[in-house]
């Protein structure tokens, strides 16, 4: 606060306190960018819904896509944290084999108690995304290379377990009540999809409204500005990938429950998707971050997409073509994203020092 003089001899008061600062305004293009993904989901519907009047826009076929891209969607949003913090686990896929057939052969084999061995399989999952934060960050191996070798090692221990051969259960089957993790319906919708919907508001709240979603961004976008800020970027990594372990043995434990037969191999099938997905998700919402809300919409894209291919009778080949070409435009989409990010931080910073510099000089003239 400082005196300004006025005619009559005295002064007034007048307010130092810098004005409020106006929000940008968000051009179109920001706009297109966040949301026209989830435009591009509608528009893909509504295409398959009048190629396939019969068949597309049915309830049954929305619970078909709900229930079947459920695990895809957990394994995309527990691909997604890691990357929150500029590393990749290609452990996932391995680590879903490994407590998928876990899981069935504590219930079938070891008799155990299903809500035990699906505790312990989760715990589990959380173990050993630990183990791979420990060796990303304090062993400073690429996360790449790292979580390629601890997956390789996963995927071993499967083979061990199994024997290289397939867990069926006895005549007796398995639990209801374990089956009914996947199979039970909620409000008339498949419960899986519920499971995914808790965890991307889990996730929203974990990643934007608290420190440490903060912090793993800071991480993510310079790990040298998080530890001069006195961020401890080895611990919060070492969390991110343990939480990421966690989402995997959930999932895990859902396919289980889906499939009711433990199959070495199957957890490679879904790794492609899932990075499909968590790619392909830091383009929307939040372009040019990866977050939980833009990981749905782009599931939900590959899910109607494939839905609708599947039905128009597309060959065998069609996925995994469809998959890695959406692989390879997320990765461009997503790096262009990153680049229109920093390139508007640079040019609001430019922007804010001129008019911090053009202040300064009024102020300096007498």
């Amino acid at each position: 606060m400082s005196a300004e003089p006025t005619g009559d001899g005295t002064s007034r008061p007048t307010s130092t306190s810098p004005a409020p600062r106006s929000r940008p305004r968000r051009s179109p293009g920001h706009f297109i960018g966040a949301y026209g993904l989830l435009a591009l989901a509608v528009l893909l519907f509504l295409v398959f819904s009048l190629t396939l009047p019969d068949t597309f826009p049915t309830l049954d076929n929305v619970s078909s896509i709900l229930s079947n891209q459920s695990v895809p969607a957990i394994l995309a949003l527990g691909a997604m944290v890691p990357i929150v913090t500029g590393r990749f686990d290609l452990s996932i896929g391995y680590g879903l084999g490994l407590a998928h057939v876990m899981v069935l052969q504590l219930i079938v084999s070891e008799g155990w108690s299903w809500p035990l061995a699906c505790a312990v399989v989760i715990i589990g999952g959380a173990v050993v995304g630990v183990l791979n934060g420990v060796v990303v960050e304090f062993a400073r191996i690429d996360s790449f290379i790292a979580t390629l070798g601890t997956g390789s090692v996963l995927y071993a221990v499967t083979g061990w377990i199994t024997g290289g051969t397939r867990i069926v259960s006895g005549p007796n089957g398995l639990p209801p009540a374990f089956t009914d993790l996947h199979d039970s319906t909620f409000l008339g919708l498949p419960v899986p999809a519920f499971y995914v919907l808790g965890l991307v508001v889990l996730l929203w709240l974990l990643l934007e409204r608290l420190p440490l979603g903060r912090y793993l961004y800071v991480i993510g976008s310079n790990p040298r500005a998080a530890d001069l800020v006195g961020i401890p970027t080895r611990r919060y990594s070492v969390y991110a990938f343990a939480l990421s372990g966690l989402i995997v043995g959930f999932a895990g434990v859902l396919l289980a429950a889906q499939q009711q037969i433990g199959n070495p191999s199957v957890g490679l099938d879904y790794l492609l998707p899932a990075f499909v997905g968590a790619l392909l998700g830091s383009t929307a919402i939040r372009p040019g971050r990866p977050n939980a809300l833009g990981t749905l919409v782009a599931v939900a894209v590959l899910a109607i997409g494939l839905a609708g291919i599947g039905q128009l009778g597309a060959q065998f080949w069609v996925t995994p073509l469809f998959n890695g070409a959406t692989l390879l435009l997320a990765v461009g989409f997503a790096g262009y994203s990153a680049r229109r990010r920093l390139r508007s931080g640079a040019t609001a910073h430019r922007r804010g020092s001129k008019v911090a510099g053009t202040s300064q000089e009024a102020q300096d003239v007498p």
